[in-house]
């Protein structure tokens, strides 16, 4: 399965009373912090108010059209054992009012403006979205900042929406051998990383969870010093301070709360195991633990993370790469499909992964050793630099096509502002990318792809149930 590059890839969701936001006066916002422009695009503004909150802006008038976000750097990976899913859980809740706004009345008031919204959470952010006529951008700005700062519902609509959410995991999650299959692979991979756990929940967790546990996450960790507002569209930078003045600055300050450190032990040895469930096809899935992206300066885990998203790239980056050739074609084909990823960055130890879906009377363990035979070439004979110089050409398109969209430009910032990284490192990075040596790639081949830091899960497919009728969205589902 080819995995085309793309950043926003790589960089893959407080009470107040009742006082009126726009009332308070604030005092005036730091001096903004300005990144050089990209090649055909506006210097990104940044700015923190006195609360905390920053606020990112990057001008784009090419259209009357304006993107407004508010990013939290909290997800699932905050969450303590026993109330897994609930990040997720309250971005849902965040649809249903505050005194003034009532149940459903922001995304009925969004529409009214032409604006079309949702939201989003991962094991390391939250975040959410409206995109809109630049002309309205005070008319949301106003009703997020509301929300963020005086969010309310009632036990009653909490248990509903509950509901809703339970279905998701059920369609998702549950209906999907695959995903159950990475849900007990992350289970697998990591012990003491809060990576383990799934962002939507456990099951048992949703059952148990209360209309308290979701209002005290909100109070715990919506602060905006924990928070980013990013526009990018048809705007002016000081104008957007302005409203971000106007409206969030009157919330009140509140320190962040203390992360604890989670780290992962060092695995000692491979872990495998079968996962049986309704399916068409076998499936096997390979994750070894590798080093993550923690800044773009030299260092020999940030080479090794660099290096490896080469790698990828070279087995699976582009139509024709190494395991498509190798796997995927010919009569003898050994799988219909095969794939490799690095997760490049985030909060929490990542993964490189390896699948792949056997061909008709082929098996997972045939899959799962053609898989790492390519890898252990690339270890004893290198790349070339052809192969480089494709998926490096590739990557410097994707930053010129990324431009097209208002939405994946304030996507990627506000995802380097959750990372901790600097908001130019899009372009920084792919830099770093471009040096990376074929040397480097054959080098981390050799390095990571043991069996020590290895699980392995596969897939027995059991018997469809015929009777069983294909699950529908549920009514309130958001993404």
């Amino acid at each position: 399965m080819k995995r085309l590059f793309t950043l926003a890839a790589l960089v893959a969701g407080l009470a107040i009373g009742g006082q009126s936001l726009a009332q308070t006066p604030t005092q005036a916002a730091s001096a903004a912090a300005v990144q050089p422009a990209s090649k055909g695009g506006a210097a990104v503004s940044r700015f923190t108010l006195p609360n905390g909150l920053t606020v990112i802006v990057k001008p784009d008038r090419r259209a009357p059209t304006a993107v407004h976000m508010l990013w939290l750097r909290v997800g699932a990976m905050d969450e303590v054992d026993g109330t897994s899913g609930v990040a997720h859980v309250l971005e849902h809740m965040m649809f249903k009012g505050t005194p003034d706004v009532k149940p459903g009345e922001f995304s009925r008031r969004v529409a009214a403006m032409g604006g079309r919204e949702n939201a989003f959470t991962s094991r390391d952010y939250t975040g959410y979205f409206q995109q809109i006529p630049a002309n309205r951008l005070e008319d949301v700005m106003k009703l997020e900042a509301d929300r963020f700062a005086r969010n309310q519902w009632a036990d009653e609509e909490f248990v509903k929406e509950l509901e809703v959410v339970k279905e998701e995991r059920r369609l998702r999650t549950e209906d999907n051998p695959r995903a159950l299959l990475y849900e007990n692979l992350n289970a697998s991979a990591f012990h003491a990383s809060p990576y383990r756990r799934p962002v939507v929940g456990w099951m048992s967790d949703l059952d148990a969870m209360t209309p308290d546990d979701a209002r005290a996450f909100w109070r715990r960790w919506y602060v905006p010093a924990n928070a980013a507002v990013v526009v990018a569209g048809d705007v002016d930078p000081q104008e957007v301070l302005r409203l971000a003045e106007k409206y969030y600055g009157p919330i009140p300050a509140r320190a962040v709360p203390a992360r604890k450190p989670r780290e992962e032990p060092q695995q000692q040895g491979l872990r495998r195991f079968e996962f049986k469930a309704p399916a068409e096809q076998a499936y096997v899935a390979l994750a070894f633990k590798v080093p993550r992206l923690t800044s773009l300066e030299t260092s020999p885990e940030n080479d090794d993370a660099l290096a490896l998203t080469v790698l990828a790239a070279v087995l699976d980056g582009y139509s024709g790469a190494r395991l498509d050739r190798a796997l995927t074609q010919g009569a003898d084909r050994l799988a219909d499909s095969a794939g490799a990823g690095n997760g490049l960055m985030g909060r929490g130890p990542q993964l490189f992964t390896l699948d792949g879906v056997p061909a008709p009377g082929k098996t997972t363990e045939q899959v799962e050793a053609a898989l790492r035979a390519q890898v252990q070439r690339i270890a004893r004979e290198g790349v070339s630099e052809a192969e480089l110089e494709r998926v490096k050409t590739q990557w410097v398109a994707s930053e010129v096509y990324k431009l097209d969209s208002v939405m994946n430009q304030a996507r990627e910032l506000g995802n380097l502002w959750a990372q901790g990284l600097p908001l130019d490192t899009g372009e920084r990075l792919i830099q770093r990318l471009r040096q990376v040596s074929a040397a480097q790639v054959q080098a981390v081949a050799a390095k990571y792809f043991g069996d020590d830091q290895l699980t392995v899960a596969a897939l027995r497919p059991q018997p469809l149930d015929p009777a069983r009728k294909k699950r529908a969205p549920p009514a309130g589902s958001r993404h």
